[in-house]
């Protein structure tokens, strides 16, 4: 029996109360996330939105996005956070997609959607030519700061705990991990 793959009416019909992605022609359905998860992505967000969204206090640039649905090729991702330079994309487009890819994603990790992040997603981000890659994990305080050189992508840096950090491309900022942690 031929295997028939995921298509976008597939997404549409799941509940509201999950996140679905098709990656690969498969999809892929995700709890949505537990406090941990959604208050390192929300206080992240903030923090880098007003230097880098809005040049408030910083040098401005960037458009930042919450949860964008990316369309890129047959692939559909939604990484937890997103952002394109804007000498790329000066005005997100008036559409529920995006199918430029972003200069830079964050992905929060949690114990149900590390490895989809980490295995399916990111060789997806490399194929894309995503330049920047957070990963971070609230379970154990730990921000990951990947760079793409070439084709594939390089560690530039592992920030634990409550450290104060300057990371790429965001490092015009000094970021406090504890406030993801919702620690300070």
């Amino acid at each position: 029996m031929e295997h028939k793959p995921a298509t976008h009416a597939d997404l549409e019909a799941l509940p509201e109360h999950v996140v679905g992605e098709i990656i690969a022609g498969e999809l892929h359905v995700s709890p949505r996330p537990a406090s941990p998860h959604t208050v390192a992505a929300s206080v992240l967000g903030m923090e880098l939105g007003g230097p880098f969204h809005r040049g408030r206090g910083g040098p401005g640039g960037w458009v930042l996005l919450d949860e964008p649905e990316l369309h890129l090729g047959q692939d559909v991702l939604v990484p937890d956070l997103a952002g394109w330079r804007r000498e790329r994309m000066p005005r997100p487009p008036r559409t529920a997609a995006f199918t430029l890819a972003p200069d830079w994603v964050c992905e929060v990790l949690s114990p149900s959607t590390a490895r989809l992040d980490r295995a399916l997603k990111l060789p997806v981000y490399t194929r894309e030519g995503v330049r920047h890659v957070w990963f971070l994990d609230p379970e154990v305080r730990m921000l990951e700061v990947f760079r793409l050189e070439g084709a594939r992508y390089s560690l530039l840096g592992t920030h634990t705990s409550t450290a104060r950090v300057r990371a790429e491309p965001f490092e015009a900022l000094e970021l406090e991990l504890a406030a993801l942690w919702d620690e300070a």
